[in-house]
């Protein structure tokens, strides 16, 4: 990323990511042009409205249908591929259209940047893909595995780089409990969690995309990258924001929803044999084995026995002050304690 004036394409580009990728981008001169790419034509509409920025470009489409994703791609430099179906119960309901989003749309974004000599694409996951238990994670999941073999395929001395990156719970996010509680919080009602002990990794939407620019730096073909980050019980979550929110709402517990774990893992323990720990992240290399798998009938790898996954119950845990402190980050929660 040493050249100005360049293209960048953000799939899925109308939700939070693409909002907070603006946000960082619509005044720096290495972008000459953002695009976005999304179905939703009231959201673009209302996005464009509100920009009014003649960097930014705006094309209908979906990534399941390849002909739209080929007509926004032709000068494209980089892109940040945040174009998927994330609710855990909905993909439950209707795995299939996870599938075809998340999987063959998937596809369908990767080939058509290879035709065009794209440079950059940054896949975006999440930890559910981590020992999938729902469709979400499993179609996610699979996600990955067609970005990084595709990339296996290209090779390190290709002209276009594939890689993904997966994070955990990114705070305030369309469709996350934040500003659901924070509704229910200011209509006088129950505040439901689901179970007070389950765990989440905590990332801010600065978080996120810092993870994907520095996968756009380090990255080679088939990487995996990962951030680092505290975690805290949805319990914890509450107290935190009852007490910023000066709130005495009740805390409801409503039981487990469709598909939902008790904590999320980031990193398999499979992954943490062969990570790389570069400090804030791990970048995870793809595996270079063939298809000859005769000999690892009779050679394993007995560290992975050893090796404990990255999950949201052992990383750094944080309390109601420290789960304060990160919430007062995000620009929506800061504004509305300071009119309190």
């Amino acid at each position: 990323m040493n050249k100005l004036h360049n293209t960048l394409l953000i799939t899925g580009g109308t939700g939070s990511f693409g909002n907070a990728v603006l946000n960082r981008f619509l005044d720096d001169p290495f972008f000459a042009e953002i695009r976005i790419f999304s179905r939703d034509e009231k959201k673009q509409d209302d996005m464009r409205h509100r920009l009014n920025s003649p960097k930014v470009k705006f094309y209908i489409g979906d990534v399941r249908d390849k002909r739209s994703v080929d007509g926004a791609m032709a000068g494209v430099d980089y892109i940040f591929h945040a174009a998927a179906l994330k609710q855990v119960p909905s993909c439950e309901f209707f795995p299939i259209q996870a599938v075809r989003t998340n999987v063959f749309g998937t596809e369908n974004v990767i080939d058509s940047a290879i035709q065009h000599g794209v440079k950059n694409v940054v896949v975006l996951s999440t930890d559910k893909a981590a020992y999938p238990i729902n469709a979400m994670g499993i179609s996610k999941a699979m996600m990955e595995k067609v970005a990084i073999a595709k990339g296996r395929a290209l090779g390190s001395d290709a002209g276009t780089t594939i890689c993904c990156t997966r994070y955990g719970n990114v705070m305030a996010s369309r469709g996350s409990v934040i500003p659901l509680w924070v509704e229910q919080m200011s209509h006088g009602k129950d505040i439901t969690v689901t179970d007070p002990n389950m765990t989440r990794f905590m990332m801010t939407l600065e978080d996120a995309v810092d993870l994907v620019l520095y996968a756009f730096k380090n990255g080679i073909n088939g990487d995996l990258f990962v951030q680092k980050a505290p975690a805290a019980t949805l319990a914890t979550l509450a107290t935190a924001l009852k007490e910023l929110y000066k709130s005495d709402a009740n805390v409801r517990t409503i039981g487990t929803r469709h598909g939902e774990k008790l904590y999320e893992t980031l990193v398999t323990r499979e992954e943490m044999a062969k990570s790389i720990d570069m400090g804030n992240y791990y970048r995870i290399p793809c595996d270079a084995r063939d298809l000859n798998y005769d000999k690892y009938f009779v050679e394993g790898q007995e560290e992975v026995s050893l090796i404990e996954d990255y999950h949201s119950h052992n990383t750094h845990r944080l309390d109601v002050e420290g789960m304060k402190e990160l919430l007062l980050k995000l620009p929506e929660v800061r504004a509305d304690v300071l009119e309190h």
